[in-house]
């Protein structure tokens, strides 16, 4: 530890969004998050955690899915234990991504998304998704272990045309798809 600052510790990442209009298909938003070992931190992730899955040592899990967008305040919620998660993961990148059941979807065709990270009462970061309208997944936050054992926060919103799966094993990698 560095002198008094503890770095981050556990985080609460939200996203919601407005439902289709009568007669659309439904849109559906997932939160997903992917761990990189210290040796490779940018190559394939070591596990994804997204709606159907959750870390194996717990760390990582999804508090709400939401199928369409109906639910009240946040539609989607997931938390990173990061000062619980094994030493040798030095990198957690985290996304979201649209199902591209009904077609090809972009966040220009989501009504009203938003995003909240935020650790405890603190927001590390909120806003839209505006600056990547025409992608169908994106990151929004990179988080990064330093050499003394402490977490870092990392806006990282970055825009992707892939499917989830793809998005999933592309996310951390240092050009976009």
């Amino acid at each position: 530890m560095n002198g008094l600052n503890k770095g981050i510790s556990k985080v609460e990442v939200s996203v919601k969004w407005d439902p289709s209009s009568p007669g659309e298909p439904a849109i559906d938003l997932d939160i997903v998050a992917a761990t990189y070992l210290a040796t490779a931190n940018h190559e394939n992730p070591d596990y994804v955690v997204h709606f159907g899955s959750r870390s194996p040592d717990g760390t990582i899990y999804l508090d709400r899915d939401s199928k369409d967008g109906k639910g009240f305040g946040w539609d989607e919620v997931m938390t990173l234990e990061l000062s619980r998660l094994n030493a040798r993961y030095a990198r957690v990148m985290v996304g979201v991504a649209i199902q591209q059941r009904a077609g090809r979807r972009t966040f220009a065709s989501v009504r009203n998304p938003a995003l909240r990270i935020r650790e405890g009462h603190t927001v590390l970061a909120e806003g839209d998704f505006n600056g990547v309208l025409g992608a169908t997944a994106t990151t929004v936050a990179e988080f990064v272990r330093d050499d003394s054992g402490e977490w870092t926060f990392r806006p990282a919103v970055r825009g992707f045309d892939a499917d989830p799966a793809t998005f999933a094993r592309i996310m951390g990698s240092a050009e976009n798809a």
